[in-house]
């Protein structure tokens, strides 16, 4: 079945018949919609849409033959050899599975081995930069913890999250975006403490949002927009009241 697929990625990257849009793409230039798709599988999730799962896996999946392709073009590797690394890694991290051990190892003693391969050795090493900011934070925060960086308690980042505050309220224009950055990181640090994943509990914040605000905008009509602050406002805490 893939084989298909990968007969017609190699088709559209034909030098001379291939698609003029497909055969100049790069690595670079895709990586984008690489992220955009794998959004788009988790939103069918969580939508519990599993028609869309199956076409944006699917979309997905184009991804990593696109990849693939443009790899092998320049004899970097091929999407067996994908296959085959993943394979090799997911045999490697079960050993009680695939191998001679009674029990796992435990996946940090696993994870930690894989790094120990590699030239950094930092407890930090294989946070991927391209993640989402909130869950890269809170990724170089569990890493930092795991050698003993961290606060005893959820006191301590609460008392981080106020002083960042303050420091975002002196910050003049040319430090504010650092000390925002900051401020952020130092929440993160708090909800990470009190058990709570800060990217999910930014997503249900902007779903919060969007569902209140499309309510005020049918609330108020096509009088909606010339209103003044307040009065929006004023449907605001409507909507919140009764339980929108």
């Amino acid at each position: 079945m893939i084989e298909r697929l990968v007969s017609i990625m190699a088709r559209l990257r034909h030098p001379v018949e291939g698609c003029e849009w497909d055969r100049v793409q790069t690595w670079s230039t895709i990586a984008p919609y690489t992220i955009e798709e794998a959004y788009e599988v988790a939103d069918a999730i969580a939508r519990d849409d599993p028609t869309d799962l199956k076409d944006e896996l699917g979309d997905l999946l184009l991804q990593v033959v696109f990849h693939s392709r443009i790899a092998e073009e320049s004899g970097a590797f091929t999407l067996a050899d994908v296959v085959a690394a993943i394979s090799d890694k997911m045999e490697r991290r079960h050993p009680h599975i695939f191998g001679d051990a009674i029990s796992s190892p435990g996946w940090e003693t696993i994870k930690a081995a894989e790094r120990a391969e590699k030239s950094d050795h930092s407890a930090l090493a294989g946070v991927a930069i391209g993640l989402p900011a909130l869950a890269r934070a809170e990724k170089l925060q569990k890493r930092a913890a795991r050698v003993g960086f961290d606060w005893p308690d959820a006191a301590g980042p609460l008392a981080k999250v106020v002083e960042e505050i303050e420091e975002v309220r002196d910050a003049g224009l040319d430090t504010v975006e650092e000390e925002i950055g900051d401020l952020l990181f130092a929440v993160t640090n708090w909800a990470r403490h009190l058990g709570v994943d800060p990217e999910a509990a930014l997503r249900a914040g902007n779903a919060k949002f969007e569902a209140r605000f499309r309510a005020i905008e049918v609330d108020g009509g096509d009088a909606f927009a010339a209103m003044t602050l307040d009065q929006k406002e004023a449907l605001w805490q409507a909507v919140k009241h009764r339980g929108g």
